[in-house]
Parts: C-alpha cells; sequence; structure tokens
C-alpha cells in the first residue's frame, strides 16, 4: 500500500463511485471553505495501481500557529479493513504533522446501529461497533453527543422499488391526508432561480429569530447555488399561495355544502347532518375572511409561506434547510414541498429521501420532538450516524483543551 496526494480529479472519481460519499465530502464543498481562508489538500491510499481510500483535508490556521485539520464526512474507505484503516490513518497523523497540523477531525457518513422508525435498534441489524472500537484503538477521541459540527441522527425514507401510490399508503393517514388536503388548496411549489435567492433567505431569517439559531448569510446560499445547481445537484424552493384563488375554491367548498344541506329533508335523522355541515361552512367562511384580511394587510394576491433546500447527490436527496413564515404555518405547505421531491425523486431513480437532522436520542422526547413526528409522518427510519471524532496529532492538542476547559 503506498500513501500519496491525490489530484482532485482523481479524489472527484473515486467520490462519485464511493457508498460513503455525501455532498459534505465533495470538492465543491472545499471551494465554499477557500473562501473563509481554509486550505484543501486531497489524499488517499493506492494498492496494485488502484485508489482504495481518499479524504478530503481541510485546514485552517488556530492558534500557536497550528493548522486544524477536518474531513468533512470522511473518510472514503472500507472501515471494516483494519488494516487500511489503521494503515491510512498512521499515515495520516504523518502527513499533518508535517504540515504543521495538531489535530484531525473526521465525521464518516457511516451508520453506527440500525433503527427503526421509532428509533429503537433493529435486532440483528446494522452495528458498526467494531468501526468506533478500531477508531479509539488509533486514538481518535469521540466527541460528545451535541457538539459535533455535522448531524448525527437523520431520518429517511427508501424510495428504491416504490411507486407513488405505495409512498402515499405507507405514510400516517394525517399526513397523507394533509398533503391530499393541500393540493386542492391551490399552493405551488416554485423553484427559485439564482436572483430569487433572497426570497429563500428572508424566510430563513424570520425561522431563525422565532426558533432561535444562526441563519446562514444570502452569500452562502448563492455560493451553493454556484457549486452544485449546474449539474442539478441543489434546488432551492419556496410555496407560494394566490389568495383570490383560494377564497374562490374555498367558496365553492361553502357551495357544495350549502348545496347538500338543501338536498336533505326535513326529517329528524338528517339533523346530525345539517349540524356537521352548518360547522364546517362556519369554519370555511373563518378561512375566507382570514384569506381577505390578508390580502387587505400585505396588499397582495400572492403570499409566500414556506421555503426549503434540497441537496440532490444520488443515490439520495437530503432535505437541508426549511423555514416557514409563523402567520402562515396553518397551511402545513411543508407537506407539500416534501411530497413533490420525493415524487421527484422516484422519477429520477433516487433511492433515498434523507430529511436529515433529527433530535438525539429521540426515543427521550428531546427538545424540538416536533422534528422527528414531522418526518415519521413519512415513514421511514431513524440513522443513527457513528459521530465525530478528534485524533491528537501534537502536544498542542491537549493544551488547547485545557485552556479551552479553564475559559468555560
Amino acid at each position: 500500500m503506498k500513501f500519496r496526494e491525490l489530484t482532485e480529479e482523481e479524489y472527484r472519481s473515486f467520490w462519485e463511485n464511493h457508498p460513503l460519499k455525501s455532498f459534505l465530502s465533495a470538492p465543491e464543498i472545499s471551494k465554499l471553505r477557500e473562501e473563509l481562508n481554509w486550505k484543501t489538500n486531497y489524499v488517499g491510499v493506492e494498492e496494485n495501481n488502484k485508489i482504495v481510500a481518499a479524504t478530503m483535508l481541510l485546514s485552517h490556521l488556530r492558534h500557536f500557529k497550528k493548522y486544524e485539520f477536518y474531513s468533512p464526512r470522511g473518510y472514503l474507505i472500507d472501515f471494516h479493513n483494519k488494516d487500511l484503516v489503521d494503515f491510512f490513518t498512521n499515515e495520516l497523523k504523518k502527513y499533518i504533522k508535517e504540515k504543521n497540523g495538531y489535530i484531525l477531525r473526521i465525521d464518516p457518513y457511516l451508520i453506527y446501529k440500525e433503527r427503526d422508525i421509532n428509533g429503537d435498534i433493529v435486532e440483528g441489524g446494522v452495528d458498526n461497533s467494531s468501526v468506533v472500537n478500531n477508531l479509539l484503538s488509533l486514538g481518535f477521541k469521540q466527541v460528545p453527543k451535541g457538539h459535533t459540527e455535522q448531524v448525527s441522527w437523520m431520518f429517511s425514507l427508501d424510495l428504491e422499488g416504490k411507486d407513488e401510490e405505495t409512498i402515499l399508503k405507507e405514510m400516517k393517514s394525517s399526513t397523507r391526508n394533509k398533503i391530499r388536503k393541500i393540493e386542492k388548496s391551490g399552493i405551488n411549489v416554485k423553484e427559485l432561480t439564482y436572483d430569487e435567492l433572497d426570497r429563500f433567505q428572508a424566510i430563513m431569517e424570520e425561522t431563525s429569530e422565532r426558533k432561535n439559531f444562526t441563519n446562514r448569510k444570502l452569500s452562502y446560499y448563492q455560493g451553493m447555488y454556484k457549486l452544485f445547481h449546474d449539474k442539478n445537484e441543489i434546488k432551492f424552493f419556496i410555496t407560494e399561495l394566490n389568495l383570490k384563488n383560494y377564497i374562490d375554491n374555498l367558496k365553492n367548498d361553502v357551495q357544495e355544502r350549502v348545496d347538500k344541506i338543501n338536498s336533505l329533508s326535513d326529517a329528524k335523522y338528517n339533523d346530525g347532518a345539517k349540524k356537521n355541515l352548518t360547522n364546517e361552512i362556519e369554519s370555511i367562511s373563518k378561512r375566507i375572511s382570514d384569506a381577505e384580511n390578508i390580502i387587505k394587510e400585505k396588499n397582495t394576491d400572492t403570499i409566500a409561506l414556506s421555503s426549503s433546500m434540497f441537496m440532490l447527490i444520488k443515490p439520495e436527496i437530503i432535505y437541508l434547510y426549511s423555514g416557514n413564515y409563523e402567520e402562515y404555518l396553518k397551511f402545513d405547505s411543508q407537506y407539500l414541498i416534501q411530497w413533490e421531491l420525493i415524487k421527484y425523486g422516484i422519477k429520477n431513480g433516487f433511492k433515498k429521501h434523507n430529511f436529515y437532522g433529527i433530535p438525539e436520542d429521540i426515543n427521550t422526547h428531546p427538545k424540538d420532538y416536533g422534528i422527528y413526528e414531522f418526518k415519521r409522518g413519512f415513514n421511514g427510519y431513524v440513522e443513527e450516524l457513528i459521530g465525530e471524532y478528534e485524533l491528537p496529532i501534537t502536544w498542542h492538542y491537549s493544551l488547547l483543551k485545557l485552556i479551552h476547559k479553564i475559559k468555560k
């Protein structure tokens, strides 16, 4: 086996065909980091003139003029090949030390233990505990839960071998009913162009203030668009509602119920049906009044409701970011965006729709449990990755840890 630097083209070719590839380990991500003063190196292992392992190494100058090295979603390697993992890690340690680095961080795109829709471990399922144990034996230290840079818990839905009808049938009935209701409401899913990304940003900004998280700058979304859009590997959406059409549809719904009431005789046994229809008319009339008030307040016929950003790198579609205007949450438009992308995935040969991050240890009902409940409604399963690990390269690692502990 031979450890060597790789060209970007060599790395990309290996990445394209590797089962552990992720958008985060794509060469395009290094371009974003380079704008923030990160440097990029590609390294790998060659055996019999064939690359058998590789990783993208990003490095950034930190304290004491030492470099932090980070391999996003790395390595791309067969983690069950202990000899290969050991060789690659030991060579990386020497390489990083020569590059004046003090730490290597990795967060492999590898499942830890297979789990079901409830987050419970599947008996006899995938178990990569041996991989974790080997990393620890090599000197890696596991980053505590809640302190990882990338998500460690996800929720996914398999698409391979399924059609739209099957996916709908397997959904939670409440989710399926919401999708059907929203489709009839006239809400439109619009894909945004580069020049329209400020609309996406505006919704994300409102959501971040409400949910107390840090939103990305517009330049980040624009940068991702430039890097991935030409290859159709990224899409930004907003949902819109034409209020006049919406009101017209609701008025038709009212008239249908009025006609039903008029068709019923005055017999006592129809009293219950009439009462239910009357209640429905009152509810629909309230929605009409609310929509008319929005037109007056906003002075517009069409409103934006929500936004979403997806990465589309086979074999999976990843639901990466989303936001909603709080006043329009009642329209549940995020259900429609998910359904449109699930249909897109089926039609275009994607194997998985990855709803991405959910709270850790969901069976303890943590904060933001509702995020998991929303995604769970589409059916699927929980995925727990093996997490993030730090490999000390020089004594500066321990010193910096001590300094951070004292400051904390």
